[in-house]
This record gives structure tokens, C-alpha cells and sequence, in this order.
């Protein structure tokens, strides 16, 4: 298409000479949207480091914190195993004194029966009435010295790692 010619020769000079100034207008606002938004995008990285810098602190922190409960959390449960083998000691000590105390009771009157059965046949006859109700007193004594232990110990048990919690 043929374009057309302006019978005013100054109104085509001044279409042109618009045209030119838009030009320079958008150049000139086009540098000014770049120089805005690097200066936001420099204000943006600033921020976020900041941002970032405030949450590695607090990071830091959390971790550290989380860091001591770990540990206070191992020393506890330490604490408390120790409590635990502590108590349990004591009452497999009680019960095995109760077993000791038990034991040569009714081994003693074994051995002495044995030296007798040797001797003449009517001492064997005296000594095997006494040593028998020796040995049911005995068995006796041996189950209730064990569950008076357990009995004992249990509480034992339940008490000592409540007061190391407790602490």
C-alpha cells in the first residue's frame, strides 16, 4: 500500500519529530524501570539474607536447644538404669541372703545325718525324727523369705526411678 503524503509538508515534519520523541520517552522510562527494579531486586536480596541470616540464628538456637534435652533426656535415662541395677542388685542380694540363710539350715542336718547312718543302727533311728521336721521348716522358710523379697524389692523398684524422674 502506498502510503499517502500530507499536502503540509511542517505537519509530516511534526508527525515525525513526534514519533521521535516517543521514542526517546520510551527509552527513557524503560531505563528508569530497569534501574527500579534493580534497585528492588537489590533491596529484595538484602532482605532475604537478612531473613536468612535471622532464621540460621534461630536454627542455631532450636538445635542447640534440642542439642541439651537430648543430652539431659540420656542422662536421665542413665540415671534411671543405674537407679534400676541398683535396686534390682539389692533385691537379689536380699533374696540370696534368704536363699544363704536358708541353705545351710537344711544342708547342715544332712551332713550330720550322714555320719550318724554310719554309726550303730539305733542312733540312725533318733536322728532321722529330729532332721525331719528341720527340713520341713526349712522349705518353708525358703518360700516365704523369697516372696517377702520380692515384695519388698518391688516397691523398691517402682520407687527409685520415680525420684531420679523427679528430680
Amino acid at each position: 500500500m502506498a502510503t499517502r503524503k500530507p499536502a503540509n509538508p511542517e505537519l509530516a515534519k511534526a508527525v515525525d519529530d513526534l514519533g521521535s520523541a516517543a521514542q526517546h520517552v520510551r527509552q527513557a522510562l524503560q531505563g528508569k524501570i530497569d534501574d527500579l527494579r534493580g534497585a528492588a531486586s537489590s533491596e529484595l536480596d538484602k532482605v532475604k539474607a537478612a531473613a536468612r541470616g535471622k532464621t540460621d540464628k534461630v536454627q542455631g538456637k532450636v538445635e542447640t536447644a534440642l542439642k541439651r534435652a537430648e543430652t539431659r533426656l540420656h542422662n536421665m535415662i542413665a540415671k534411671a538404669q543405674k537407679a534400676l541395677d541398683k535396686a534390682v542388685q539389692q533385691a537379689e542380694k536380699r533374696a540370696g541372703g534368704a536363699k544363704k540363710a536358708a541353705a545351710p539350715k537344711a544342708a547342715a542336718p544332712a551332713k550330720t545325718a550322714a555320719p550318724t547312718k554310719k554309726a550303730a543302727p539305733t542312733k540312725k533311728a533318733a536322728p532321722a525324727k529330729k532332721a525331719a521336721p528341720a527340713k520341713k521348716a526349712a522349705p518353708a522358710k525358703k518360700a516365704a523369705a523369697p516372696k517377702a523379697a520380692a515384695k519388698k524389692a518391688a516397691p523398691a523398684k517402682k520407687a527409685a526411678p520415680a525420684k531420679k524422674t523427679a528430680k
